[in-house]
């Protein structure tokens, strides 16, 4: 077997964040659904940039969110993400590096420039995202690098991965390679919409073996079994899937086994300013600690712990050390 290098490798959209915030009459003004995500094209993306104002740049995408937080807590991730051969795709890199993250995905030349997202954040810390995927969508199987794969404890995939075609043929490539190799293999559901558009390609991935262990917040797991009750989801998912890491907002988090369920509080936020990244950030903080075997209840808490860190700012990526947070917790860094 090849030796262990990471955590965790995570692919996802190569994304720039671009944060603002706004009242809730500016969403009603551009007929957006609060709290969802929606692609937009260039025209858009710059006609919407010009109405937002002040702004805030950080280098972003969900898997890189997660990959970074990894890093923060003193764990050894990987990334694959598509940028462009431009100053904002050099921008990304350098951050992503600047990290800890392994990140030696060829950038695309020639072709669209490095994908933006557009974050509006509304006074209750609740984000709505306009999404320009550029690069992005040139993801394909030839970005996978197989020993990379092999050497990650957890392959770690977006659901918005499944909108590129050739980024869900990257996401299938590289969960063959890690199964081969004995790893595991994850997914997170992204947002409802995201699971709207794929619920049954979702539902067959667990089914059929291909992902191992689900991310999720409680309104994604409804809408992946159309069903207004979070118990009659979860026995669901229990029979789907053989791990489920459920965020339940200030409830905190469950971890969903074939043989339990454990349920762990959130902790504890002084101001929530944004919830940008909350879910990114808890599945770096789980996967670190199943990457070293600790039990599901100490996964949790430590993803708990992380999801509190990334909301008390605005933006996706962690501004304290979290290897720092976890250690004070009471947890090995």
């Amino acid at each position: 077997m090849t030796e262990l290098r990471f955590d965790a490798l995570c692919i996802g959209n190569a994304i720039c964040d671009v944060f603002a915030h706004v009242e809730e009459d500016f969403l009603r003004r551009e007929e957006m659904v609060k709290g969802s995500m929606q692609l937009i094209d260039t025209d858009t993306a710059v006609k919407l940039y010009d109405k937002m104002g002040q702004t805030v740049r950080i280098s972003g995408g969900s898997a890189g969110n997660t990959a970074a937080g990894i890093a923060s807590l003193g764990g050894k991730p990987a990334y694959v993400g598509k940028v462009a051969e431009d100053e904002l795709g050099h921008a990304y890199r350098h951050d992503m590096r600047g990290t800890g993250v392994h990140f030696e995905t060829a950038a695309l030349k020639d072709g669209a420039p490095t994908a933006r997202s557009m974050i509006l954040i509304t006074p209750d810390g609740e984000r709505t995202m306009n999404t320009y995927l550029g690069a992005c969508v040139e993801l394909s199987p030839e970005d996978i690098d197989a020993e990379d794969v092999r050497a990650s404890a957890i392959t770690y995939m977006e659901g918005y991965l499944w909108d590129p075609p050739a980024a869900k043929k990257a996401f299938l490539h590289a969960s063959e390679i890690a199964h081969k190799a004995g790893r595991r293999v994850s997914l997170t559901l992204s947002d409802s919409f995201c699971v709207d558009r794929y619920r049954s390609e979702f539902i067959s991935l667990m089914r059929d073996g291909i992902v191992d262990l689900l991310f999720a917040n409680e309104h994604e797991l409804k809408a992946l079994y159309e069903t207004a009750d979070l118990d009659t989801a979860i026995a669901a998912v229990r029979e789907d899937c053989t791990l489920t890491a459920l965020t339940v907002g200030e409830r905190g988090a469950m971890a969903i086994s074939r043989e339990e369920t454990v349920h762990v509080p959130a902790a504890k936020v002084d101001d929530v300013v944004d919830l940008t990244g909350a879910g990114d950030l808890f599945a770096a903080g789980f996967m670190f600690g199943l990457s070293r075997d600790l039990g599901l209840t100490a996964c949790a808490e430590i993803g708990c712990l992380c999801a509190a860190e990334v909301i008390g700012h605005v933006g996706a990526r962690p501004e304290k050390s979290l290897s720092d947070l976890v250690t004070q917790a009471g947890f090995a860094g």
